[in-house]
C-alpha cells in the first residue's frame, strides 16, 4: 500500500466554554464545515460532531476496511459488516483528559464462514488495524464484541 496523507481544516470562534469550530475534510471535500463546539463535547450533541465522534467514526471506518481485507484473504468476503465504535475520554490522575478506550461492537454477514471463522478474522482486523494499533500504543483499551448473522 502506498504512503497515504490527507489533510483536514479546522477553524473556531470564540472563547471555549461559548465558542464554536467548523472541521472540512481539505483532501476530499466529503465534508464541509462540520460543527463542533464544547457543549457537543460534553453534554448533548445539538447537531454538531466532537473530536472523540470524530475519532470513532475514524477507527470504525479503518477497522471494518482491515476485517473486510481479512474475510476477503480467507476466501470469504463479507456480505455486510456493521461496526460502532465508542471512543471514551476520562480524566486520568496526573495527566488531564486522556482518550482510554475504544469499544468496537461488530455485526457481520459472511457467506463461507462460521462464527469461529468469523471470531478469527476479527482478532487479526484488530490486531492489524491502523487505529487499532495507534489507540493500544497510546495507552487506550481496545475491545471488540461481535455478533456473527451467518451468510447471505
Amino acid at each position: 500500500m502506498p504512503r497515504i496523507v490527507r489533510d483536514a481544516d479546522a477553524a473556531w470562534e470564540g472563547n471555549l466554554a461559548r465558542g464554536t469550530g467548523t472541521l472540512s475534510a481539505a483532501t476530499s471535500g466529503a465534508f464541509s464545515e462540520l460543527g463542533f463546539s464544547v457543549a457537543a463535547r460534553v453534554g448533548a450533541p445539538g447537531g454538531k460532531s466532537s473530536p472523540e465522534e470524530l475519532l470513532a467514526a475514524a477507527h470504525a471506518g479503518c477497522f471494518t476496511m482491515s476485517l473486510a481485507n481479512e474475510l476477503t484473504s480467507a476466501d470469504t468476503p463479507p456480505g455486510r459488516l456493521d461496526v460502532r465504535c465508542r471512543i471514551t475520554m476520562d480524566e486520568v490522575d496526573g495527566k488531564g483528559h486522556l482518550i482510554v478506550h475504544s469499544a468496537l461492537d461488530v455485526t457481520g454477514r459472511v457467506t463461507g464462514a462460521d462464527a469461529t471463522a468469523f471470531d478469527e478474522a476479527v482478532e487479526k482486523a484488530n490486531a492489524g488495524c491502523p487505529f487499532s494499533i495507534l489507540l493500544r500504543k497510546a495507552g487506550a483499551g481496545v475491545d471488540v464484541t461481535t455478533r456473527f448473522e451467518g451468510g447471505d
